[in-house]
């Protein structure tokens, strides 16, 4: 048994305050992100996924955020992958982005809806050919019997793409995460940390603090 009672931090690095931030949080958030990326984080990027089944089972994984503009977060997957099949069918999502060595996280929940196929064409396009076919090769999420097996398909796709342009499969693509709520928390010591929600409204975006 693994006791971690006594494993704990205090969070010093940093106060977040009301008028320290922006009004609108998709711009907050690019501050945040082009600090971590400042700081030379090697995935600043990398965020936690939280799906659902239509009848509420969640399943949660790492990707990589790929574009922040205006309407949201964007990433890419296998559509016919779990969290593909979850989003289809229950389009709501909750990502988290840990920062951990600013002591800061950011909280997203939104609904999600997927990509245009000329913007999927687009992000496909600019991947390197090894990851295009990996993009073929792999039945993301399904079982697969060994390793070898995962190799064979690799080796077989490459040789029937060999010397052709390779195009996007369609059962990939990208999803934009609207985003409805959105967190940022920074530690403080004693555990009263900082915790700012922007909330989305019919007039834009209304500011709250929460309490630790």
């Amino acid at each position: 048994m693994t006791k971690l009672f006594d494993f704990r931090k205090e969070y010093t690095l940093d106060n977040l305050a009301e008028n320290e931030v922006t009004e609108n949080p998709i711009r907050q958030f690019n501050q945040w992100m082009h600090q971590a990326i400042a700081a030379g984080f090697p995935e600043p990027n990398a965020m936690t996924l939280a799906t659902a089944t239509l009848d509420g089972k969640p399943s949660v994984r790492v990707v990589l955020l790929k574009e922040v503009n205006d309407d949201g977060f964007v990433f890419f997957t296998n559509y016919l992958s779990r969290k593909g099949r979850e989003l289809l069918a229950n389009p709501f999502a909750a990502v988290v982005f840990d920062w951990h060595e600013m002591e800061r996280q950011v909280r997203i929940e939104g609904r999600v809806e997927k990509l245009s196929a000329e913007d999927s064409d687009t992000y496909f396009n600019a991947r390197p050919e090894t990851s295009k076919i990996g993009a073929w090769a792999s039945p993301q999420s399904k079982i697969i019997n060994s390793r070898q097996e995962l190799d064979e398909m690799w080796l077989q796709t490459e040789q029937k793409l060999l010397g052709k342009p390779v195009h996007r499969p369609l059962h990939w693509g990208g999803f934009l995460v609207r985003p409805t709520v959105v967190e940022f928390w920074q530690g403080r010591p004693n555990r009263l940390h900082d915790r700012l929600a922007y909330y989305k409204t019919e007039e834009g975006w209304t500011l709250h603090r929460l309490a630790p």
